[in-house]
């Protein structure tokens, strides 16, 4: 990991990553920055990440995390338990991180299946797992669908990561589209990316 300083993102992104590297709980990083970093470039303001935590190591991820940061023990305790997301915030940027537990199966595979790659946000770069194309077309299309499938950001996301990534493993997609009920928009993706 390798830092140029002074990009708030950048700073609580490698926060919370550093964080869990420490402790050995498993993570993925997932949602815009997944997209740039499987497919076309853009910026984002926010970072979201999949991580595998139990409530027995929430005491020792605050720790880590430290003083700079705003992270309520109790509320990330019962985020896990309810099996919702939670937020952490670097104080001194006040940049949000926002952290969700797996709980479908289809999360738990994206975990196995992210790779470690560079994640490059605002001139440094941090290797670390990010969901795999596959996996972040299926979720971005899921976002899409819940956001009433009007955000032309999340469908140029989304088409950007099939147009780049010739290797798809589409039998894959299919399966999980057929699961997630995303078929429809599944195929129209991979029309719109086509065209």
């Amino acid at each position: 990991m390798s830092s140029l300083g002074g990009d708030p993102l950048f700073d609580a992104v490698l926060g919370v990553v550093s964080a869990l590297e420490r402790l050995r709980i498993r993570y993925c990083v997932v949602g815009s920055l997944a997209s740039a970093t499987r497919g076309i470039f853009r910026g984002t303001e926010d970072a979201d990440l999949v991580v595998a935590m139990t409530r027995h190591q929430v005491a020792r991820f605050v720790e880590e995390l430290g003083k700079d940061w705003y992270a309520d023990e109790d509320t990330i305790r019962y985020a896990l338990e309810a099996g919702r997301s939670f937020n952490v915030i670097h104080m001194p940027n006040a940049q949000k991180v926002d952290v969700f537990p797996p709980v479908t199966e289809f999360q738990y595979c994206g975990l196995k299946r992210a790779t470690p790659v560079e994640l490059r946000i605002g001139g440094g770069t941090i290797c670390c797992p990010v969901a795999s194309a596959e996996d972040t077309i299926l979720a971005k299309l899921d976002w899409y669908r819940l956001g009433g499938q009007t955000s032309e950001r999340q469908w140029r996301d989304i088409a950007g990561v099939i147009a780049t990534n010739p290797d798809l493993d589409w039998a894959y997609l299919d399966e999980w589209a057929r699961e997630l009920r995303l078929g429809p928009l599944l195929a129209k993706a991979r029309a719109d990316a086509a065209a």
